[in-house]
């Protein structure tokens, strides 16, 4: 069998935790921030563990992760 490829668009998006935990950034914080408060935008700070629903999908993308 050959080696399976890990996507990497995902690999520059997502890492995993020691715990096994999937963590992501926050989306919605590139650009367009004059319109957002500053309470939104700082609650877009750090990062975020993935849904549960998405981490089947994100564990495929990475199967060496």
């Amino acid at each position: 069998m050959p080696k399976m490829k890990t996507k990497k668009s995902a690999a520059k998006r997502f890492r995993v935790r020691a715990g096994g935990s999937i963590k992501r950034g926050q989306a919605f914080k590139r650009h367009i921030l004059t319109k957002k408060t500053t309470k939104n935008k700082r609650h877009l700070r750090g990062a975020v563990a993935v849904h549960e629903s998405d981490v089947l999908s994100v564990r495929t993308m990475m199967p060496y992760a």
